[in-house]
């Protein structure tokens, strides 16, 4: 007779093994779904009782359309392009100056607005408040531009402002002119409408973000450290309106930036004794240096999908898309690695997954028959939020693996703090609030910029900066920034004008409402 004592342990312990993993899969399963069915973290304020303000309404005129827009295209009409630091058009930036003061002779001549020149061409103006105890707040913009040529491709000359089928060409329609120009537009109409703020602003203009701001912003900056400015949050550009760009999202989306991606430029180099080539050695430097470089493109940086702000993102988002995408979105908790693997498949949704590694330059050689004794190659980095400069360097450096290989880091920054979107978040809920009364079927949700802006330099003067502009993006048109063909509709453009106007005088609450949730019983 067989002992089948162990085949009966065996049996129970595989039966409760089994047992315990279907509980745990209806367990999950049913928060789930539960969580599916009632996340809409966009409700939140939109049901609270705001503070009463006699906001000032616009209603822009024939006239006035026709001004407004001249001003706009005379503005990117002036080629204030910034090709490196020590390469910027001056002569157009003295004339964009000029054009500032004769677009808009009320805030420049306005007894609230105080305005001075920061480093020759850069623009700071400090709008008076009625009440100085409340915290003022900051809307950054920027003068220059990246350089553009009608040989690459443009519909239309990229300084001639040419309209076509209502659209507005030309560089900095997109980056950063229109923004600028709406900020300034709405204040000369506040101020010729008679308004006083409760709450005092600053504008900040600076003349060479596009090559990191280093005389513009950071100078700003440097004044407003020595007349102890502490700021409520920041505004700059950044984000936009997206209209069909996320596949499967239902209707357009607003996505405010609340932090931006750190950036690193390193330098790879292998120096070697020059040879002929018709005796190469087994290894050659260009050799050596690309097989590096391949190392570093077949290693990528760690899947970090979930463990940053994009997680906001999708969380906001969740409820406009349908089953089953609204039940993984909903379920970050759960599905964060799955929907990275699926992110990372496509460069633009990769950039929200990792570091992106980008070979950039590859420099060597100066005679077909001379074997090099210097190769070079640079790259750059776009540091997801998750992961700090000196982790990306040390991967860097483990993923090359080659002594010969000499690794140098040029420049590089960590990335930028994750500004706060809760419910008692001000600056993101009067950004949300005023969106939302000019579009309100819009999704609003907080975003990360891959790239980054003048806005990182005022980190030590508030805790809270956003990166959105009202600017509406379809498929396409992303590509439009810094590429050829940018523009934006005239529509679009008084809708800037609308927005900043709103924004200004929705900033004059003294505080948020307490959530709807927290005073009523939904």
């Amino acid at each position: 007779m067989t002992d089948s004592g162990p085949k009966i342990k065996l049996f129970k312990f595989l039966k409760i093994t089994i047992c315990s993993l279907l509980i745990t899969v209806l367990v999950l399963g049913t928060i789930a779904s539960i969580r599916t069915v009632s996340l809409d973290v966009n409700v939140g304020l939109q049901l609270a009782h705001w503070e009463k303000t006699n906001n000032i309404s616009l209603v822009i005129d024939q006239q006035q359309r026709e001004e407004l827009l001249a001003n706009f295209k005379e503005a990117v009409r002036i080629p204030t392009v910034s090709f490196s630091g020590t390469d910027i058009n001056t002569t157009a930036l003295l004339q964009f100056d000029k054009l500032l003061r004769k677009a808009f002779p009320t805030v420049f001549s306005s007894s609230l607005v105080h305005h001075e020149l920061v480093a020759n061409y850069s623009h700071l103006f400090w709008v008076q408040g009625s009440q100085p105890d409340l915290v003022p707040y900051m809307l950054l913009a920027h003068i220059d531009v990246v350089p553009a040529s009608e040989a690459d491709g443009w519909e239309a000359p990229p300084f001639s402002a040419k309209e076509i089928d209502g659209f507005i060409y030309g560089r900095g329609t997109i980056d950063d002119k229109g923004a600028l120009m709406g900020i300034l537009q709405a204040l000369e109409y506040l101020l010729i409408k008679g308004y006083k703020p409760r709450r005092g602003f600053y504008i900040g203009l600076g003349h060479d973000e596009e090559v990191s701001g280093y005389k513009g912003a950071l100078n700003i900056v440097s004044l407003l450290k020595q007349r102890g400015v502490r700021l409520s949050f920041v505004m700059d550009e950044g984000l936009a309106v997206l209209d069909g760009v996320i596949s499967g999202l239902e209707g357009p989306a607003a996505l405010i930036g609340i932090s931006e991606k750190g950036s690193a430029t390193v330098k790879l180099s292998v120096s070697m004794l020059p040879g002929h080539s018709s005796m190469p050695p087994k290894e050659t430097s260009i050799g050596i240096l690309a097989a590096a470089v391949k190392r570093l493109e077949e290693n990528p940086m760690p899947r970090l999908f979930g463990h940053g702000p994009e997680r906001g993102t999708f969380e906001h988002l969740a409820h406009k898309f349908r089953l089953p995408m609204k039940f993984i979105m909903s379920n970050l908790w759960l599905f964060s690695p799955l929907l990275g693997r699926v992110l990372e498949r496509k460069s633009d949704t990769n950039a929200f997954v990792r570091t992106t590694t980008a070979v950039t330059m590859f420099n060597a050689g100066v005679k077909v028959n001379v074997i090099p004794s210097l190769a070079e190659a640079y790259v750059n980095l776009r540091i997801h939020s998750a992961q700090s400069l000196k982790e990306v360097l040390d991967l860097i450096e483990s993923s090359v693996g080659d002594h010969r290989v000499k690794i140098e880091f040029i420049e590089g920054f960590d990335p930028l703090p994750v500004s706060s979107f809760d419910e008692t978040s001000f600056g993101f809920q009067i950004i949300k609030k005023t969106v939302l009364d000019m579009f309100p079927t819009i999704t609003v949700a907080p975003g990360i910029c891959i790239g980054n802006t003048d806005s990182r330099h005022f980190k030590d003067l508030t805790n809270d900066i956003y990166r959105f502009a009202p600017i509406w993006f379809k498929p396409g048109d992303a590509q439009r920034f810094h590429g050829i063909n940018e523009r934006i509709s005239k529509k679009n453009y008084e809708e800037l004008v609308l927005f900043f106007f709103s924004l200004i005088q929705n900033c004059d609450i003294q505080k948020l409402p307490d959530p709807h949730s927290s005073v009523h019983e939904l």
